[in-house]
């Protein structure tokens, strides 16, 4: 849970820039044209895009905890250089380099959450990522709020505040995530069994390092890494060449690139624009943004509570389709009452409770899900109370996971930086028009998943090989009790066995 510390720093920046290039003093101070004003907000998804393509490395060689830290250290600098910018291009700097270090959180935070929870509460876990991504865009959109409201035009304490408010979280984890455990997993990989043993044994047994399931995890490992080592290159190739990490990089990367085009990001970046088109005025939306945050928050905590029950693959569908729905209303109402237009406070409060419904519908699936799959195998890239993933984390092997992650989050940074630059100039060219793209996506976005993503609730990360190799890519063809092998927990009964036998021999001896 503190790691995802740093999903707070992504969401409160994605969540604070909306309302900070669209506040008065602001604009007045700058006057950005679209142009510019879509480039603020993707220079800060363009840098993350390159921290995640480091972090991979970095996770692999420096470990999941320093890796972190780095991150957090970096964001720090681009933090500050936001708050201080005297100018447009000040401004994309700091930009820049906060999403540097949002990218090497983001891509390395879910990895390291994965390796450190029992398979029974890992979706749940993983999870956390898009909870905390909420909690940091509610915190956003309160303090932009409360800027904007009061503070006058006539002073940059309307956006500089806000702005400078997102250092505080990343200083507290930078000073303190060493005090955390390392991921056994990386430990053992790198030669230090004992101290990965140790790391199982508190994690999953309050420090008994002869618990039977912690020894089987931890002989499941080991056996795990040392046929990998011998058996797969240590190498981005890897991902390419073989069938298997193949098949689950393509299924991280789909997911990363369909949270995108959800349409999440477009709304999360320009909702002031958006809710202008139907007559709602600034400080009005930051305050249904507010509320909005709130229902997102009510939306993750259910999908933590459930997701280890429910399963990420009918939920995944479900999600995109709903979320399908709510943008096809949204869309008509737009084209219906366009920008200017009359007597439509009852068509305002109605797109605004689509765009709450929306959120919650995106809140409960779609985001918290992708960072949880990519967390299995690779997935994880949110956006705030309104972006992304538990798939793929979980899905990749121990020598692919930081790759196959980092891959994932890149591909997530690139559609998001797309998004980021393109949509105030669509909507700025051809208005509602441009929500059908979201229409579209969403509805090919959910038969995709229909067709192609296998469910991996509850499965050790160790047989998601068996699963991946052996599974149809048809999906809907499999029978998934033939691929539920629970050979840990097979293990685990196994050592338990023996250690009765053990303990009633002992017993005939005294």
């Amino acid at each position: 849970m503190f790691a995802s510390v740093g999903s707070i720093l992504y969401g409160y920046d994605l969540g604070v820039i909306a309302e900070a290039i669209h506040s008065d003093n602001f604009v007045n101070t700058f006057n950005p044209t679209a142009n510019q004003s879509g480039a603020v907000v993707s220079v800060f998804t363009g840098g993350a895009f390159i921290g995640a393509g480091l972090a991979g490395p970095s996770g692999d060689y420096l470990g999941r905890k320093k890796t972190i830290m780095l991150g957090a250290l970096i964001f720090i600098v681009g933090g500050a250089l936001q708050t201080a910018a005297q100018s447009l291009d000040y401004l994309y700097a700091g930009r820049a380099i906060a999403g540097l270090g949002v990218g090497f959180l983001v891509m390395i935070i879910p990895l390291y959450q994965a390796e450190l929870a029992h398979p029974s509460i890992r979706g749940a876990v993983t999870a956390l990522q898009q909870f905390m991504l909420g909690i940091g865009a509610l915190v956003a959109t309160w303090a932009s709020y409360g800027c904007y409201k009061n503070f006058p035009a006539t002073s940059d304490k309307q956006w500089r505040i806000s702005l400078g408010v997102q250092i505080v979280p990343a200083v507290i984890l930078a000073a303190l995530i060493m005090f955390f455990p390392e991921s056994p997993r990386w430990l053992i990989d790198h030669g230090k069994q004992e101290q990965g043993l140790r790391t199982l044994a508190k994690l999953h047994a309050h420090g008994d390092e002869s618990d039977a399931w912690v020894r089987a995890e931890y002989d499941q490992i080991r056996e795990t890494i040392a046929f990998e080592h011998e058996n797969e290159a240590k190498s981005y190739l890897e991902l390419f060449k073989n069938k298997s990490s193949f098949r689950r990089l393509l299924l991280a990367v789909s997911i990363q690139a369909s949270v995108q085009m959800t349409g999440v990001s477009a709304i999360q970046y320009y909702s002031p624009v958006i809710f202008d088109q139907m007559g709602i005025d600034k400080e009005h939306t930051f305050q249904y943004q507010g509320i909005s945050s709130v229902l997102a928050l009510v939306a993750q905590m259910i999908c933590i509570a459930s997701i280890d029950k429910v399963g990420r693959r009918w939920a995944m569908i479900g999600g995109n389709l709903a979320n399908c729905l709510f943008f096809t209303i949204a869309t008509v109402m737009l084209a219906v009452f366009p920008p200017g237009a009359t007597n439509n406070t009852s068509a305002s409060w109605a797109f605004i409770a689509v765009t709450w419904l929306y959120n919650i519908s995106f809140s409960a699936t779609n985001g918290p899900l992708s960072c949880t799959y990519i967390k299995r195998a690779i997935i994880v890239t949110a956006l705030t109370n309104m972006i992304t993933g538990i798939v793929p984390a979980e899905i990749f092997d121990t020598r692919t996971r930081s790759k196959g992650v980092s891959i994932g989050v890149m591909v997530s940074f690139a559609f998001n930086t797309m998004i980021g630059q393109v949509t105030p100039i669509a909507m700025e060219k051809i208005g509602w028009r441009f929500y059908i793209l979201f229409v579209v996506c969403n509805f090919t976005n959910a038969l995709w998943f229909w067709a192609t993503q296998p469910e991996t609730k509850k499965r050790p990360l160790e047989e998601m090989n068996y699963l991946f190799t052996n599974a149809p890519w048809f999906v809907p063809t499999m029978n998934m009790r033939d691929f539920t092998t629970n050979d840990l927990e097979h293990r685990a009964e196994e050592v338990e066995r023996k250690g009765s036998i053990l303990q009633e021999e002992n017993v005939t001896k005294m």
